[in-house]
């Protein structure tokens, strides 16, 4: 594995495998590597000739009292997991690169980023747009893979590829989840000992949803107060919202039908977490970690 820092060099690096005809897969991350990043990593390894992994830490998509400052990072750690699981090339660019001091071009999706993560985090979307629209120039990858786990920004960079006409395939990947069912996050490392076990709450909530739909209720209210009743049950937990929703446009629903997708956002002490579930869909669709 070689890893870049200038933004000429690995363009450098992948255009040879290009030219020799190589599939070219990418995954964007911030570091802080866990098992859901490494499942990405391993289904583009499969899929492709070489993979590309990038750790930036965006400060873009946090905002004014958000964590970026505190955003867990340990590049030798992440370097080593990337070594093992076969990546081609780590790309760790600068913020000084990433975004001179001139640069005054932004990308945004505005209906899919206005609703809830979009609206309890102003900006956040238009900061995880313009850099993946960044990344994507440089590496110019075949294939890009996302986390299901975090469903409505899924949803932006497909629309952005798609508008752009970005010639690349973006690969929707399985949440990857601990045994009680928490969905894995670089976040969940702020959580102490009683924060970590009520942090499952969130995703018993969903689970709850999607077993009153295999049961048959199609009211959109009904799951989405079921929701709430499971997360006020834990008193740690503050509800920031929950939602049924349309698969790909997020609109909310009256009769909820199979794909739609129950969402929740909670905080748990001073860490934020978020979760989703496709109603009607597998668990498949919500892989839990490898024993």
């Amino acid at each position: 594995m070689r890893t870049f820092q200038q933004i000429a060099e690995l363009r450098a690096h992948l255009r040879a495998a290009r030219d020799d005809g190589q599939t070219i897969g990418f995954v964007p991350t911030m570091g802080a590597l866990h098992e859901g990043h490494l499942s990405l990593i391993r289904r583009s390894c499969n899929d492709c000739d070489r993979t590309v992994v990038s750790i930036f830490v965006n400060p873009t998509q946090f905002g004014p009292n958000e964590d970026l400052d505190r955003y867990p990072r340990d590049l030798a750690r992440d370097s080593r997991l990337c070594q093992e699981e076969g990546v081609d090339a780590l790309f760790v660019p600068t913020v000084a690169d990433m975004y001179p001091a001139d640069a005054d071009t932004w990308v945004e999706v505005p209906e899919l980023s206005k609703p809830y993560e979009g609206a309890h985090r102003p900006g956040h979307f238009r900061g995880v747009a313009t850099v993946c629209a960044k990344l994507f120039q440089i590496v110019q990858p075949h294939r890009a893979y996302f986390g299901q786990k975090d469903y409505q920004q899924l949803l932006v960079i497909q629309r952005m590829v798609a508008d752009l006409c970005m010639p690349i395939t973006i690969v929707a990947c399985p949440t990857v989840r601990e045994p009680d069912g928490l969905a894995m996050s670089s976040r969940n490392a702020y959580l102490d000992r009683e924060e970590r076990e009520a942090a499952a709450v969130l995703s018993r909530a969903l689970f709850e949803a999607q077993r009153l739909f295999e049961a048959g209720e199609r009211s959109a209210d009904e799951l989405r107060s079921a929701m709430v009743r499971v997360i006020e049950s834990e008193p740690r937990a503050r509800l920031d919202y929950v939602a049924i929703a349309h698969p790909q446009t997020l609109a909310a629903l009256e009769t909820v039908h199979d794909g739609c997708v129950a969402l929740g956002a909670i905080r748990i002490g001073g860490t934020r977490l978020i979760d989703n579930v496709l109603l009607g869909v597998t668990l498949n669709h919500q892989a839990r970690r490898p024993a």
